[in-house]
């Protein structure tokens, strides 16, 4: 079994979940009349879904390290609230396959940007044709989900 393969259907399998978190999130949203709180409550249940995953596994250390480090790193926490907000606020509006194409568009483009410089100590990857053809032809399927 080549060795990407694990990654890449463990990252498959956890999309389909994204797929059905944005149409949950976007009910409860719906349900108590509050995109942003419906969101805090999402990640409230993240958080303490991880908080106990990590005392299980014997990582609780790790929480007293994260203030050493920079604190552009914290900002993962920022975006991730920022995504879970939009696909639940948007979903409605759009339905969940163009809320989702429109999200992997711009996590491809923020992705084709970032490998190239290799940000955050990831190896770099040059811009190719071939990566940019992918990235449009993404956008071709955004498009064709609203047709």
């Amino acid at each position: 079994m080549p060795p990407i393969l694990v990654p890449v259907l463990v990252v498959a399998a956890v999309g389909v979940g994204f797929a059905v978190q944005a149409p949950l999130n976007a009910a409860l949203g719906r349900a108590i009349g509050s995109s942003v709180a419906a969101a805090a409550i999402s990640f409230g249940v993240g958080f303490a879904v991880l908080l106990g995953l990590a005392l299980a596994f014997g990582q609780a250390g790790a929480f007293g390290r994260a203030t050493a480090v920079p604190p552009v790193l914290w900002l993962g926490g920022v975006l991730g609230a920022g995504v879970v907000w939009a696909m639940l606020w948007s979903v409605p509006t759009v339905g969940i396959l163009t809320a989702i194409a429109a999200l992997l568009l711009g996590q491809l483009g923020g992705a084709l940007v970032l490998d190239a410089l290799g940000a955050f100590g990831a190896p770099v990857t040059p811009v190719t044709p071939r990566r940019v053809v992918a990235l449009v032809l993404v956008a071709g399927g955004l498009v064709l989900s609203r047709l």
